[in-house]
């Protein structure tokens, strides 16, 4: 009988890692989505109701559980399950905050001297634009966590920033962070850690902003290239013994250990400077596919030796595939209810995760808006990923379909 796994969120990201896990184990979902029922069981439980969670995960003799969901993580579900003698892969609640709230990772930035853009942290609206109308076009300003869109906004002119800084408030936002753009190639770097040592899982070129060219509105991702070969080793180093172990070291002397994966969003400049803008707490929905499936070990046994308190004696390094990956993010925009073509006729090679799709009366995929399925596919040499992802994205067919055609072709630096 296989050991039964829980995984907690609802989007791509664990579609990704239930599809991972789903030959070893009997997998549960939590609340999960229509797509990923092809892999898992899902469970009508809310992440933020970590009480009923726990309740499922004894009932059911639940083997080891991963905790993907920022809500569940806000709610403490670490402590909870651990307390409970629960094995939960997830950091706890107190050492994940600057992982989840921006203004505390910006200050944490800056109190380790990382290398970040220029920012400032508002709760005042009036102060908020006051302090945008003296700043150099473009700024960046952020809400304070990250929503499920429009929690950045890219403002070319003064007008732009101090309309969205107005939205932010009346949606009732409790502060702002308003950075400084730097220009340069948008990327992410993840590592897997159990609080005192980390090793790298792989590097992406993310794809955020909507249209081809780095045109349109920024979003939580379009697409993206693994791993980014413009970050050379050297970079990686620097990301390691400056950004990662600076940050890691800190949460474990103040007594809050961070375990999990982190990732971080950065900037790499045409001059070969790094900038880190912010942190995340698990994969992203547009590249964890692409990561998870260049990971050459085990997942689950990286996890669990995290859990368990192996993972320093057990790994010096993380083998990664010597392959590349290519992930798109297909959207339908305001266009509902539309049935989704094409998702059997893709290549073997080729995988699809759903962020907002629905399973209709005739068990068919439609579209619920927005950011609808992530195709994924990885091959030997990056060119031969592309071809076959873009005869893939041809073959999927519904209304509005919408995505970034340029993936790997843009310049480096744009």
């Amino acid at each position: 009988m296989k050991k039964k796994v829980l995984i907690i969120g609802n989007s791509a990201k664990e579609s990704a890692l239930a599809r991972v896990l789903s030959d070893e184990f009997e997998v549960f979902v939590a609340p999960g989505n229509d797509g990923v029922k092809e892999y898992a069981t899902t469970i009508d439980i809310r992440e933020s109701n970590v009480y009923e969670l726990l309740n499922f995960a004894l009932e059911n003799d639940i083997h080891f559980t991963i905790a993907c969901s920022n809500e569940a993580i806000k709610k403490n579900i670490a402590d909870l399950f651990t307390d409970n003698g629960l094995m939960i892969f997830a950091p706890t609640a107190e050492a994940a905050k600057f992982a989840i709230q921006k203004s505390v990772a910006k200050k944490l930035f800056y109190k380790l001297n990382l290398p970040t853009p220029k920012f400032a942290v508002y709760e005042k609206k009036n102060l908020a634009i006051d302090y945008v109308k003296k700043s150099d076009m473009p700024v960046v300003i952020k809400t304070d966590e990250q929503k499920t869109k429009n929690s950045v906004m890219v403002c070319p002119s003064f007008n732009i920033a101090k309309s969205y800084i107005e939205d932010c408030y009346a949606n009732n936002e409790n502060r702002v962070i308003i950075e400084e753009y730097v220009y340069g190639t948008p990327f992410s770097f993840y590592v897997i850690t159990d609080g005192y040592k980390a090793l790298p899982i792989g590097s992406a070129r993310d794809y955020k902003f909507s249209l081809d060219g780095d045109g349109g509105v920024w979003t939580e991702g379009m697409g993206a290239m693994i791993p980014f070969t413009k970050l050379t080793y050297d970079h990686e180093d620097y990301l390691m013994n400056e950004v990662v172990y600076p940050i890691i070291n800190y949460m474990a002397a103040d007594l809050n250990p961070y375990m999990g994966i982190l990732g971080f969003d950065g900037v790499l400049t045409p001059e070969g400077d790094i900038a880190i803008t912010e942190c995340r707490t698990f994969l992203q929905n547009h590249d964890a596919d692409a990561i998870l499936s260049l990971i050459g070990d085990d997942i689950y046994k990286l996890m669990s030796a995290c859990v368990v308190g192996s993972f320093s004696d057990d790994y010096d390094y993380i083998d990664l595939k010597d392959e590349f990956a290519v992930s798109c993010v297909l959207s339908c925009g305001k266009a509902k209810g539309s049935v989704i073509h094409g998702l059997d006729d893709v290549q073997d090679n080729t995988c699809i995760t759903h962020i907002n799709t629905k399973i209709n009366g005739y068990t068919e995929y439609e579209t619920i808006g927005g950011r609808t399925i992530v195709m994924t596919t990885t091959a030997k040499t990056m060119s031969h990923a592309m071809k076959t992802l873009t005869e893939d994205i041809d073959a999927i067919e519904f209304l509005g379909k919408t995505y970034r055609k340029d993936l790997c072709k843009s310049p480096a630096f744009i």
